[in-house]
């Protein structure tokens, strides 16, 4: 295939059909935004694929628009990567994803798959942004906290895994996250439960018990606090809705 005249045919059909690409400096400012963490900017320039601006890739729509996201992925992986998140999760992250484009039957898919991916990886490069702002030591209660949501964790195990008096560490905690330790404890384990509610079959009691609650009634009430919705509620109104089930 002679790539010259292939070049110029295609140059000539989007002059004379009136079809452009997306202007380059709006669409390297959206990867910045996902590079920065910046999710709401995200948001703003996010733009459904397909539509104006997005070049041809294949005769077949759905082909296409996988196409295109799959490159959109490789930008964004790299972007990330620039922007500190640890290669091996961003190239793994890509994998996940493209496989799941792979398998996708309708446009409708691909698309709720494109969303996700954008608040995926903008959501994940906040964290790692955020972090920068930590010292060591809370650094390694976050990571020790994040290992162990499914065990006891009491601030005296914080403190020997810091090397820090138990005194100093919770006021310190509280300084740069903000909350204090019982409190972050509390929120990452309302996190976890959100999630096993969504895509798991587990029960109320099982989900109480796996993340140390002291009972279910108490699972219950801290959920209720922070979501202002019972588990029972919750998983009505969210179970697999992103998996795309109807029952």
């Amino acid at each position: 295939m002679d790539i010259d005249k292939a070049l110029t045919d295609t140059a000539f059909n989007n002059r004379e059909y009136m079809m452009a690409h997306l202007p380059y400096e709006r669409e390297m400012e959206f990867y910045q935004s996902i590079k920065m963490g910046n999710v709401e900017e995200a948001k703003r320039l996010f733009k459904p694929l397909g539509g104006d601006g997005f070049g041809k890739l294949s005769d077949d729509s759905l082909r296409n628009i996988k196409y295109h996201l799959i490159v959109t992925i490789a930008f964004i992986t790299r972007y990330c990567i620039e922007g500190g998140m640890e290669m091996e999760t961003a190239y793994n992250l890509s994998d996940i994803y493209i496989l799941r484009i792979d398998r996708c039957v309708d446009e409708n898919e691909v698309n709720a798959i494109h969303r996700e991916i954008v608040d995926d990886y903008a959501n994940r490069m906040r964290v790692i942004i955020k972090k920068g702002l930590y010292s060591k030591p809370i650094l390694i209660c976050l990571d020790y906290i994040y290992d162990k949501l499914h065990y006891k964790i009491s601030l005296n195990d914080l403190a020997e895994c810091t090397g820090l008096s138990a005194p100093y560490l919770s006021k310190l905690f509280h300084k740069e996250v903000g909350v204090t330790i019982s409190q972050y404890i509390s929120q990452k384990r309302i996190e976890a439960a959100e999630n096993l509610l969504k895509y798991s079959d587990y029960s109320c009691i099982e989900i109480a018990n796996y993340l140390c609650f002291n009972s279910e009634s108490y699972f219950i009430q801290v959920f209720k606090s922070y979501t202002k919705m019972t588990p029972k509620e919750y998983r009505e109104k969210f179970f697999r809705t992103r998996w795309g089930d109807k029952d």
